[in-house]
């Protein structure tokens, strides 16, 4: 089963860091770059903006994602 996620859900997941967590921004079904980086999202394989509480923002697969 896929696991589907929509925009504010929070959510955490592992950081370089340590544990972050956030809310889902956006859902992304094409390919974009965020901060330089190429997220390769398409439409059968999305991946999730999400922010962080100090306003960090990433995409990550649904996956490394974990709804709480």
């Amino acid at each position: 089963m896929t696991k589907t996620l929509k925009r504010g859900d929070t959510v955490s997941w592992n950081s370089h860091g340590g544990e972050a967590t956030g809310k889902v921004v956006k859902t992304l079904t094409a390919s974009t770059a965020i901060k330089g980086h190429k997220v390769a999202a398409s439409a059968t394989h999305p991946e999730y903006l999400v922010e962080t509480n100090e306003g960090k923002r990433a995409a990550h697969k649904a996956g490394a994602l974990r709804k709480i």
